[in-house]
């Protein structure tokens, strides 16, 4: 048996990694319109679609939903607007959190205890210390909160933490980035080498780490 033979389409793998990484293209360039928007979707949308056709049960549903919502939030982040994108995406952060927490790791040393429980509260402080007081920082604090819940609960899950962990704490890196940039603390020419392919990055590594666990358990 194959070490891939549990994966049932890995052609959308392989198409959301092509979709993902090319979109870095788009953002070197700055390119907008909404051909864009839809290649934005691309990296995501196929590691949603790819999550749904290696789903088995409700968990595996519960980890494609949650992408799925992420590939949503990035079309409309810069098709509709900020708030609207923030919605999906903590609608996503929410069912990923259900799915972790379903799925807790039984044991945990200290160490990785204690980064579960620190996550939130440290990424409150360093949004505080970027964003503040500029109009409306607390709205990107709430936002950060969810993703930073997100990781948590990825980091202290059963799935493998250097996939899906790593994964959840890339994603949160990359809105940190985000928000470095908007404040100012670091140059919008350097966050763009980093928000991307930490997100993409991120999101390939949770759906890898999540969906391969999931599959490879249903077959025995």
């Amino acid at each position: 048996m194959s070490e891939r033979s549990w994966d049932r389409a890995q052609w959308l793998w392989w198409l959301a990694l092509a979709g993902g990484i090319s979109f870095f293209v788009a953002v070197f360039l700055r390119l907008d319109g909404p051909a864009i928007w839809a290649w934005k979707t691309t990296g995501v949308g196929f590691l949603a679609l790819w999550a749904g056709a290696n789903a088995r049960g409700r968990d595996g549903w519960l980890i494609a939903a949650a992408l799925g919502f992420g590939a949503l939030g990035d079309y409309l982040l810069d098709a509709i607007g900020l708030e609207k994108g923030a919605v999906a995406f903590v609608i996503g952060h929410l069912i990923a959190i259900t799915l972790y927490l379903m799925n807790r790791r039984p044991q945990m040393t200290a160490s990785q205890r204690l980064l579960g429980w620190l996550a939130m509260p440290a990424t409150l402080v360093i949004v505080w210390g970027m964003l503040s007081p500029q109009p409306g920082w607390w709205h990107a604090a709430v936002y950060s909160l969810f993703v930073a819940a997100m990781a948590a609960a990825a980091w202290t899950s059963r799935f493998p933490r250097y996939r899906t962990g790593i994964g959840a704490m890339l994603f949160l890196a990359s809105d940190l980035f985000i928000f470095a940039g908007e404040g100012g603390v670091l140059s919008k020419d350097v966050t763009m080498w980093l928000v991307w392919p930490l997100y993409f990055g991120g999101q390939a590594l949770i759906a890898w780490g999540v969906v391969s666990t999931l599959a490879k358990e249903a077959r025995g």
